[in-house]
């Protein structure tokens, strides 16, 4: 009687897929068919419906749309100044205090005189305190995005007719008639640039594309920053000896430039390489040592600020540039300069160039903001945060400056001094206001060259992947990959060009990876529910008669070939070849009898001659599939379960699945796996189930030609 209601209970584990597609059907049709009887389907009736209340204004929508773009208005007035104020006011005045330096350096980077730097970072942290949704990020420039930008400045000078070195040349525009010289005409092709870049970003947050940066992986951008890095540390090598070459633009750039320094190698001013040299050896350790005691530090070693106070006060009263000629920062004039309009006319040369530098400037800010969030835990919104760098972008064109975004090293210098807000933003934006109004002309002695050493080792993080390179291979070969081809790219291409292949490789990775993936047969952990690859663990046992396949990747029309070769080789038995081995069989048995027939029967008398043939009996009577990791089915790939169902049972072997998801259970029933007069195949809700059945059914019957009633 217990032997009884087992086998009774282990059979109704079986899913009756043809009830439970019946089951949907009679939930979900009838409220369907009710609605489109109550309110029949009419297309125009419904798009203006839906753009009505698109495009309808009340007081409660404006307001809520106000206070979706300017975040501030909603956190603001709850402001904590009592908890928060401290840490915002130190955490602000140490990264204002680190900007300075950079912002100069960088403008070397983008091909800009150092006054616009500073502009830069004041305009980005000002907007982004009204428009940004992450407490942490420091916005500002960044040096890749400067990089980028630096190639299409000298690219556009060059076409211009402007040298390299020609500081004092002018140009005169065929769209506004009037004479500008090298500096002005780069900050118009930087802002330009900016310009279209935060119009891209602005339309992508309008249009809620940022899923976009999804494409974009953590190892695909790392080496992308380590690619540029390379570019970024050969484009300063010329200010850290002090030689004068042109900046190398198009592929191989990075090639071309080291070729020009070897060249141009015995025109080295010392005075210049003596400064660098120093100034690393002073600051390389200052940067570690804030490193490894920054949980002891209440603040960080301001050393870049250290490096450009001394440098200065000794390249002033030394008189460096009149006795060595060397290379200094020049004027930096105090206070704004009136805003200009965007040139025009450089849009149709520069669209393109502003793609990767809008698609870059979001993936970085949204990634940064989304590590900060996900620890201080809070959210923030990835498409508000594409209206705010867009915004940082759009507004600051229009006063000399150029592209910004979230960056790394400040971001975490903001975040360990005790940042709890964007209030930190403007008082970073005081200090460089300060700087702008007061101190700016005071660094007109700076050296190109300490610039140069700062923004070299402000690269070490970038560089030190290199380390974690065999970490990262053992845990993913194939992001490691990824990685080495991005960074290759970049560096001895182009940054855009070395993005787009990286973005386009790492999407060949991921179709190779489910057009190649781990097939598999399981085993079972003795006494246990639990199977798993026989191959890996060593403590599973083989089922007899019973073979338990696992496809990891979707199956559809790509992979379907290699489903069925995978199988057919994991389970030992290729039930094409064994028909028609069977077939070949058959008629060679044919022949035989018929060859005994006649020499029975010489006298041409008919003769009764059984046909027996003996049929291959095989190991295995049942296959399970697994599809715990199918995530879907496409037609092809539905075309293939079924194919294996009926070849399998040509030769007496019967095909169970189990482990499907709502997708893969909607697909069969959509293709009529379950109907009695398709395939009538069996589902079951794990693999133990299926497992059990099967022994089940083989021990009781002998055979499984099982036809479970509805």
């Amino acid at each position: 009687m217990t032997s009884t209601n087992s086998s009774h209970a282990e059979s109704m584990l079986v899913l009756n897929n043809t009830a439970l597609c019946d089951m949907m059907s009679n939930t979900y049709s009838p409220i369907v068919l009710e609605e489109q009887e109550k309110e029949p389907l009419d297309v125009k009736t419904f798009t203006v419906k839906k753009l009505k209340k698109s495009f309808c204004c009340t007081p409660t929508k404006a307001k809520d749309f106000f206070i979706d773009l300017f975040p501030v208005v909603r956190w603001f007035p709850k402001y904590k100044w009592k908890k928060w104020i401290l840490g915002d006011v130190i955490s602000g005045l140490i990264v204002g205090i680190l900007l300075v330096p950079q912002s100069i350096a960088y403008s070397l980077l983008a091909g800009q005189e150092p006054v616009y730097g500073l502009y830069t970072s004041f305009f980005a942290c000002i907007i982004y305190f009204f428009m940004g949704t992450s407490r942490h990020i420091s916005v500002g420039i960044f040096g890749v995005l400067c990089l980028m930008i630096g190639q299409v400045v000298e690219r556009e000078l060059q076409i211009a007719g402007f040298d390299f070195d020609d500081t004092n040349s002018t140009f005169l525009s065929n769209q506004s008639a009037y004479v500008c010289g090298r500096s002005c005409y780069a900050i118009r092709i930087g802002s330009t640039l900016t310009f279209m870049a935060g119009v891209y970003q602005v339309a992508m947050g309008i249009f809620q594309v940022g899923f976009i940066s999804v494409y974009l992986s953590d190892s695909l951008l790392s080496g992308f920053a380590t690619g540029a890095s390379f570019t970024i540390i050969t484009s300063q090598m010329k200010y850290l000896i002090g030689i004068h070459i042109p900046r190398a633009n198009g592929p191989g750039s990075l090639v071309k430039t080291w070729i020009s320094i070897f060249k141009n190698i015995h025109e080295t001013n010392i005075c210049d390489l003596v400064t660098s040299i120093l100034c690393l050896l002073v600051l390389v350790p200052m940067k570690e040592i804030n490193e490894c005691y920054k949980s002891k530090l209440k603040a960080p070693i301001p050393g870049e600020l250290l490096i450009v106070v001394v440098a200065t006060l000794v390249s002033h009263y030394a008189q460096l540039n009149a006795k060595f000629n060397s290379t200094i920062a020049g004027d930096i004039p105090t206070g704004f300069m009136a805003p200009i309009l965007p040139d025009w006319s450089l849009i149709p040369r520069i669209a393109v160039d502003a793609v990767p530098i809008a698609i870059i400037g979001f993936a970085i800010t949204v990634t940064l903001s989304e590590m900060f969030a996900k620890k201080h835990g809070y959210t923030v919104k990835a498409n508000q945060e594409m209206f705010a760098i867009g915004a940082c972008n759009v507004i600051p064109a229009f006063f000399h400056c150029f592209t910004s975004s979230a960056a790394l090293a400040k971001s975490l210098v903001k975040e360990s001094t005790g940042c709890k807000t964007q209030f930190s933003s403007v008082i970073t934006a005081l200090v460089l206001l300060l700087v702008l109004l007061v101190i700016a002309p005071l660094f007109y002695s700076l050296q190109k060259c300490v610039l140069a050493v700062i923004i070299i080792v402000n690269l070490r993080g970038a560089l030190r992947k290199f380390i974690e390179l065999p970490k990262m291979w053992k845990v993913s070969k194939v992001d490691t990959v990824v990685w080495f081809v991005t960074m290759l790219a970049t560096a001895l291409v182009t940054t855009e060009l070395g993005l787009l292949i990286g973005v386009c490789f790492s999407a060949i990775c991921v179709i190779g990876r489910t057009q190649v993936p781990r097939a598999t047969v399981l085993g079972q952990l003795k006494g246990t529910e639990i199977y798993e690859d026989l191959r890996k663990y060593k403590n599973l046992q083989d089922l007899p008669g019973i073979k338990i396949f696992r496809f990891e990747a979707p199956l559809y029309y790509a992979n379907k070939e290699l489903f069925k070769k995978s199988l057919y080789k994991q389970t030992g038995i290729d039930p094409i070849l064994e028909v028609l081995a069977r077939k070949k069989a058959e008629k060679k048995n044919i022949r035989e009898l018929k060859q005994k027939s006649a020499t029975h029967s010489p006298t041409g008398a008919k003769s009764e001659v059984t046909l027996q043939l003996s049929y291959q009996q095989y190991d295995i009577h049942t296959i399970i599939i697994d599809c715990s990791v199918i995530q879907f089915l496409d037609i092809a790939g539905l075309g293939t379960i079924k194919e294996v169902y009926k070849d399998y049972k040509n030769i007496g072997i019967s095909v169970l699945l189990s482990n499907c998801n709502a997708s893969v259970i909607d697909s069969l029933c959509s293709g009529n796996y379950f109907d009695h007069g398709c395939v009538n195949g069996l589902l079951f809700y794990s693999v133990h189930d299926a497992v059990k059945f099967a022994l089940n059914v083989h021990q009781k019957n002998g055979d499984f030609e099982v036809n479970t009633p509805c």
